[in-house]
């Protein structure tokens, strides 16, 4: 590329400009190495909500990225529709936080817990640890649709220097036959083979991951499904907060997604009667089962939802984290790690992890990634540093799940305490929801507060006994309830603290 100058440069100047040019050089041999030989440092399947802030995060380093997408359509999905103000943190952090304007998103100041008709408001707490929010303003999540999300979310890693997004199917992992280290990915696009290498494979590629197999030991457990429906402007209890509705079933989600749009997620379990094919399926359930238990206001929009008949799914998936040892490949987002969907913690916990891993493995620590001894290495440090904030949110989503599920009497007991325990307010709220909003990394809040309920449920259960029971109630009731929280909990502690 010729060098050209309006004037006789100074000393300085042409310093400046022959590093400029050289600099352009090599970046133009980089873009022409990852769009003709298929060769980057990393190689990222999926061009999703982790996979394109992972290309962004590693572009801006001065790593070549080649980030592969099976289609770049805008996606239609029921998930992914809320980002807790954690994840907004994390989000601003990787420098994306414009991703969340222009595209008809919702501020989210905290939640409504509407228990068998009865409210109690739940909102975000101060963060005084926070410079973001200014003295007294609550912080604030953001809820969207999320294929708009997803495109901007693309557009940004687009433009970023060093990053070449490319349209195909990933169909295998390429590995040296020797040492087992991933060496790149085979693709198909247009019935034609291409592959592409790189130091080091990122997969990203969601929930249905092909490729989790490869070096997780772990398969996704599924209890229930998420059956979604889209609301047509909607009546809200409470504008620009989520709704969770419990009642006899499964809890209901609602919250709005675009000026005119809510998105309402009903859990059913597995083989649940009232949604079996021989009582009506699913519309039957929603129809004579959840519509009822409703907020009057929003049983018009959700009749009307009904009656268009577009139900869809997504299953509730849990998969424990685990260290990552094979060379070459690493996996992030939901092929690595999910928890229900309840609490609205993906994000924040797959935006939390690309922020993590990009520091770790940022050039001044691992200068070349071809170095599989010194990726290892900060691998393990990434799987025990994300554990506060990870962990947290996964063990929280699936302990509520079982409270808000409840199955059993004993279960029932706990979630009645946590909704009494919400109404206390002040610490009782702040703590809970700090947890739940990616605020509060701290595992041992969360085990205080879960205690801290199943305590207060055994006090209420007491209190409600006749005095001549109280004793019994105290001793033998109380000892089942709190075996049954720990029995509810411990299971999630064990998954999060071994490797």
């Amino acid at each position: 590329m010729p060098l050209i100058l309006d004037e006789p440069p100074s000393s300085s100047s042409f310093s400046a400009a022959v590093s400029t040019t050289t600099s352009t050089t090599a970046q133009d041999d980089r873009e022409i190495r990852r769009r003709v030989h298929h060769e980057a440092d990393i190689v990222i399947v999926g061009a999703g909500i982790v996979g394109c802030a992972a290309a962004v995060a590693f572009g801006k380093q001065g790593r070549s990225v080649i980030l592969l997408e099976k289609s770049l359509k805008e996606p239609d999905r029921i998930v992914g529709e809320l980002l807790q103000p954690g994840g907004v943190r994390a989000l601003e952090g990787l420098g994306l936080g414009d991703c969340l304007e222009n595209i008809d998103s919702i501020p989210v100041y905290g939640y409504q817990v509407i228990y068998y008709d009865e409210p109690v408001w739940i909102p975000y707490p101060e963060d005084s640890s926070s410079s973001r929010e200014a003295p007294g303003r609550r912080p604030e999540g953001r809820s969207f649709h999320h294929g708009r999300f997803i495109q901007k979310l693309r557009a940004a890693a687009m433009k970023t220097p060093n990053v070449t997004v490319v349209e195909t199917t990933v169909t295998d992992v390429v590995k040296n036959g020797w040492t087992g280290q991933v060496l790149g990915v085979e693709c198909e696009a247009r019935k034609e083979k291409d592959y592409y290498f790189g130091a080091l494979t990122l997969v990203a590629d969601g929930y249905a991951s092909k490729f989790r197999k490869t070096c997780s030991p772990h398969t996704p457990q599924v209890r229930s499904k998420f059956w979604g429906l889209e609301l047509i402007d909607a009546d809200l209890p409470m504008p620009n907060h989520g709704h969770v509705i419990l009642s006899s079933g499964p809890p209901i989600l609602l919250y709005q997604i675009g000026t005119h749009e809510t998105r309402a997620l009903i859990d059913i379990p597995d083989h649940l009667p009232s949604a079996a094919p021989s009582a009506g399926g699913v519309k039957n359930h929603l129809q004579n089962v959840v519509l009822p238990t409703l907020p009057a206001c929003v049983r018009p929009s959700f009749a009307a939802a009904i009656a268009q008949g577009r139900f869809r799914s997504m299953p509730n998936s849990f998969l424990p984290p685990s260290t990552q040892r094979t060379p070459g490949l690493i996996l992030l987002g939901d092929a690595m790690n999910m928890r229900h969907p309840l609490t609205g913690g993906g994000m924040t916990v797959g935006f939390s992890d690309v922020l993590l891993l990009s520091k770790l493995l940022a050039p001044r620590r691992v200068p070349a990634l071809e170095d599989t001894k010194a990726v290892a290495r900060q691998m393990r440090t990434f799987h025990w540093r994300r554990k506060n904030g990870a962990a947290v949110i996964n063990i929280l989503a699936m302990a509520l799940y079982s409270l808000f599920a409840a199955d059993d009497a004993h279960l029932k007991t706990l979630q009645l305490g946590c909704f009494r325990y919400f109404q206390l307010g002040g610490a009782c709220i702040d703590g809970p929801v700090g947890l739940l909003a990616g605020i509060i990394r701290q595992p041992f809040v969360l085990f205080y507060h879960f205690f801290a309920v199943a305590f207060y449920a055994v006090w209420l259960r007491v209190v409600a006994a006749p005095a001549v029971q109280k004793p019994w109630v105290a001793v033998v009731g109380g000892g089942a309830v709190l075996a049954k929280a720990v029995r509810v909990i411990g299971p999630y502690i064990v998954s999060e603290v071994r490797v």
